[in-house]
């Protein structure tokens, strides 16, 4: 058995899950070149939600960030997570947009792609896989691990096989929120193991927690990677500890050969930044508890959040058990997609409108209707037609790829945003959030102005590359 790798969350996916993705540029740097000399799989700090709460929270630039990152980190492969169609955003954009995100990723210094569709529909992350490959980047396929009468070891088993014939260098179980059970995972991995011949990756979270436990049967099934995260920002609703698997591997044939020392002494320096977090109200303690409702309810943590709040504002808290009980049937109505970005909000929102006005889709959201119509693409299983005809009424479901009815559109958002254009990277930023991003360039050039004409002594503020 080889040493088991470790990719380390504490830069992306920590942050994101237990701070909204607040952990500035700054709060990282001091220790890149620590987490440089770890010897890790790769470190996770890209991608997901970051490029969005760098523009719209943090007045950074995300390309920036990455750069940065890369000027620190020269001997550790940087790893991002990619959503397909969705790239960063929260709809299909089209092929040229996202052939040019990746295209830019890698110039910037991106070695791995962690490339997933909310729905598994593999038709919407073959662009991206193809223009990974062509960039000669890391395509790590990943599928979203879930529980329902059509998902089944033999499910996934297949739909890997398929990964790998798109051309997946790596493939990763994703387990967004925390369903993995430590046996379950045991099967899993062997079933995966037997039939695809690329190393297998581990994502899971703490929210139910089990992670580690799951981790570790995982490891004893022989997977390849696991996904941690250094103690400061692990559990709760993020990733297990880092430092708590390598010590338990210690002197075991899955020796991990990391320094434990070295891991803690990073951990240390993230302590006062965790702390910082904490009092500004970003990181609200609740996250770091177990909620073992989401191996009941299938609901991650930040859905249930989600539907705590929409209850509120239609001042109906004492629906909430209601509404947790039609989640599944929503999901079941919907064809089973996996509970995560963007399916989470429309499913959970479908059960509050479902249970607040007395009547099953007596009220539709507009995002319900596009899933049913397979605007989101294909769902795992088939939605029931008379159901399909309810909510669409005369309008004809697609069964195309939803990218195939998007015109190419980068010339187009070059020319909208002509007077910001500052690097090559801009387009992008615009393309995927264009109201944020604008009112980041004006910042940009504000900030610029200031400084050219000695109003503000900006030195030290930032962090050459």
């Amino acid at each position: 058995m080889a040493k088991v790798k470790i990719c380390d969350t504490i830069l992306r996916d920590a942050h994101q899950s237990l701070a909204a993705t607040r952990m500035r540029t700054e709060d990282m740097y001091p220790a890149l070149e620590d987490l440089d000399k770890v010897g890790y799989f790769a470190l996770e700090c890209w991608g997901g939600a970051t490029f969005d709460s760098c523009l719209r929270y943090l007045n950074e630039d995300p390309w920036e960030r990455l750069r940065i990152i890369r000027d620190k980190v020269k001997n550790t492969k940087l790893m991002m997570l990619l959503r397909g169609q969705n790239i960063l955003g929260y709809k299909h954009y089209p092929d040229d947009v996202v052939e040019y995100f990746i295209q830019k990723s890698v110039a910037n210094g991106m070695d791995i792609f962690r490339i997933f569709d909310a729905f598994n529909d593999t038709r919407n992350i073959r662009t991206a896989m193809k223009a990974c490959k062509k960039e000669g980047a890391h395509a790590q396929a990943a599928f979203c691990y879930t529980t329902s009468p059509v998902h089944s070891n033999e499910y996934f088993v297949k739909l890997s096989k398929e990964l790998v014939e798109m051309g997946a260098d790596s493939l990763c179980i994703k387990d967004m929120a925390g369903l993995l059970l430590p046996y379950t995972a045991y099967e899993l991995v062997k079933a995966l193991k037997e039939n695809v011949k690329i190393p297998i990756h581990l994502h899971t979270h703490y929210s139910s927690g089990v992670a580690s436990m799951t981790l570790l049967k995982a490891i004893e099934a022989g997977v390849d990677i696991v996904d941690c995260a250094l103690s400061p920002l692990a559990m709760g609703t993020s990733q297990p500890p880092t430092e708590s698997l390598v010590a338990t591997l210690q002197g075991t044939e899955y020796d991990t050969g990391l320094d434990l020392t070295l891991l803690c002494n990073i951990a240390e320096y993230f302590k006062p930044v965790r702390e910082e977090l904490i009092k500004k109200g970003i990181m609200d303690p609740k996250v770091m508890g177990v909620d073992v409702k989401a191996l009941i309810y299938q609901v991650p943590g930040g859905m249930l959040s989600n539907l705590v709040s929409q209850l509120k504002q239609a001042n109906k808290l004492d629906k909430f058990s209601e509404v947790l009980e039609e989640v599944p049937r929503v999901r079941k109505d919907f064809g089973y997609p996996p509970l995560v970005t963007p399916s989470s909000q429309i499913v959970g929102t479908q059960a509050v409108l479902n249970v607040i006005s007395g009547e099953r889709y007596k009220m539709v959201s507009k995002e319900s209707k596009s899933l049913v119509k397979g605007e989101y693409g294909r769902t795992p299983a088939p939605i029931d037609p008379e159901f399909q005809k309810k909510i669409l009424g005369d309008e004809k479901p697609i069964t195309e790829r939803p990218a195939d009815f998007l015109e190419p559109g980068l010339e187009n958002f070059k020319k909208e945003m002509a007077e910001y254009m500052e690097q090559d990277e801009d387009v992008l930023s615009y393309a995927l959030f264009p109201q944020v991003a604008e009112k980041f360039f004006k910042y940009r050039q504000a900030k610029k102005y200031k400084i050219d004409s000695g109003m503000v002594d900006y030195e030290n503020q930032i962090h050459p590359v």
